[in-house]
């Protein structure tokens, strides 16, 4: 029996998900925090990954310890301390600041299909990572990252392209995926054995 299901998300223990929607065949690993994120169907995170304010595309692998869209503090002010914002936790008559928490919800991460975030490595607020692009672990990502591109180090700057750009072009126009499970269970072996320019001979004239 297969372990994921489109039904419903498979979640670890210790994982603490709110405001948030599950595609089919996803899966949360343990001790996943999940916060106002859409995360699309067959993506998945490894171990403590913390995503917050995120749209996530489809299959995407997020693994141990990595965080996209970590929250920022009011430098601008006197102050950057929680009780600005969460006040209602020092204060009996005081209430959360809501402007400050909607603000903070607003600058999402877009993470792209068949993208690869590496372990610890972090995505900034804002941030747009494209389809089929690599952050390698331990990166720090500042800037958005164009479709296919690998990136690296503390800020992350590019190291190379996955694929020459006609090919990661073919790739996008192909968007394998959005084939439906069976389809993709009927092209398995070949994802398994056919480099990427054989895959796409084969199933752009399909």
């Amino acid at each position: 029996m297969a372990r994921l299901n489109q039904s419903e998300a498979f979640v670890h223990p210790e994982c603490e998900v709110s405001h948030s929607t599950l595609g089919a065949y996803t899966e949360l690993g343990r001790g996943t925090r999940m916060l106002n994120t859409d995360f699309g169907d067959y993506s998945y995170t490894d171990r403590y990954a913390d995503v917050a304010n995120a749209t996530v595309g489809k299959f995407a692998n997020i693994a141990a310890f990595a965080r996209i869209g970590p929250t920022a503090h009011p430098m601008e002010l006197a102050s950057m301390h929680h009780m600005l914002y969460r006040s209602d936790d020092y204060w009996n008559e005081t209430s959360r600041w809501d402007d400050f928490f909607e603000k903070r919800a607003s600058r999402r991460v877009h993470l792209g299909h068949d993208t690869w975030i590496g372990a610890q490595a972090i995505v900034m607020p804002e941030v747009t990572i494209g389809t089929g692009a690599v952050v390698a672990a331990g990166a720090v990502v500042t800037k958005d990252v164009a479709p296919y591109m690998i990136v690296a180090g503390v800020p992350a700057v590019l190291l190379r392209a996955r694929f020459c750009e006609a090919v990661a072009e073919r790739m996008m126009a192909l968007a394998w995926w959005d084939w439906d499970h069976e389809t993709l269970r009927d092209a398995l072996e070949d994802f398994r054995a056919l480099p990427a320019e054989a895959f796409l001979e084969k199933y752009e004239a399909a």
